[in-house]
């Protein structure tokens, strides 16, 4: 297959704020996939699985939410944001970009992380004809694997907070191997990881509105049995906010794509192509007539 054109673009979501993203647009596309990030990660990380997909026929999108790396501000420090902005300004931005460049073709997605946690703040989800979750689950701490338990508590009380003090956000590098992150999305993951419930338990008061129980579109979940943070439990945590979608979890080892490790990220790092040939074909089976 030749290789896909690639666009860099700016996006403004609807309150107007530019985002960044990368359009790849192979030869004879049948089908459209939004990635969409995990927490810290730039749309640069996942170029190789992009890529690929497009390889397989898919107008590819791939984007910063705001704050993070393309769409980061100068000034980040007073940047006044909250995580949830993400799901209800950035991704709904996003997707309309990729039915622009793809008019007529099915739209999917595929979420690394938080990338599937906000689905259900979008309004436009219903355009989605199915999903693709990879190292997906709740972020509570009690539920993570325990030798990960002290790394991630002291990131919260001790790292987080003591860039927030000196930066005004929490600065890429060192303990954090993420992208710098604002205030905004430090302070309220903080408080949904410390919680058994995660978020699920402001659904019903201060994270109104939202779309979670609308959700229809099938959702398949990949789950890497030597992630710390999306265990099958908390993958299956996860899930039960999308109540009306049929979803089901597939709990994969590193072994059985020959590599040594997985853990959170990795599912998007080379000598992954056989999961991301398993992930394009659940995908095209919503892009099907």
């Amino acid at each position: 297959m030749p290789d896909p054109a690639i666009e860099d673009l700016i996006v403004s979501a609807a309150d107007g704020y530019p985002l960044s993203m990368r359009l790849y647009r192979p030869v004879a596309p049948h089908m459209a996939v939004l990635v969409s990030s995990g927490t810290g990660f730039p749309k640069g990380f996942y170029d190789r699985v992009a890529r690929y997909l497009a390889g397989r026929g898919a107008v590819v999108l791939t984007y910063d939410f705001r704050g993070i790396a393309g769409s980061r501000p100068e000034d980040l420090a007073a940047l006044e944001m909250d995580y949830p902005d993400w799901g209800r300004l950035d991704m709904p931005a996003a997707l309309e970009a990729l039915a622009e460049a793809a008019p007529g073709l099915p739209l999917t997605h595929l979420g690394h992380s938080v990338g599937g946690h906000f689905l259900g703040f979008m309004a436009n989800h219903d355009r989605f004809a199915r999903h693709a979750f990879a190292s997906v689950g709740t972020g509570y701490w009690g539920r993570h694997h325990r030798r990960y338990n002290p790394l991630e508590l002291f990131f919260w009380f001790g790292f987080g907070p003591l860039s927030l003090k000196r930066h005004g956000y929490v600065k890429g590098g060192g303990l954090w191997g993420g992208t710098d992150l604002p205030r905004g999305v430090f302070q309220t993951w903080k408080r949904w990881c410390l919680k058994p419930a995660y978020f699920a338990d402001e659904l019903a008061s201060t994270l109104k509105p939202h779309h979670f129980g609308a959700v229809s579109a099938p959702i398949r979940s990949w789950i890497f049995t030597d992630d710390p943070i999306a265990t099958p439990r908390t993958g299956a945590d996860l899930l039960e906010v999308y109540s009306q979608a049929p979803r089901d979890i597939v709990v994969r080892s590193p072994g059985d794509y020959g590599v040594r490790r997985i853990g959170h990220e990795g599912a998007f790092r080379r000598g992954m192509e056989p999961l991301w040939d398993e992930i394009a074909d659940w995908l095209e089976r919503g892009a099907s007539p």
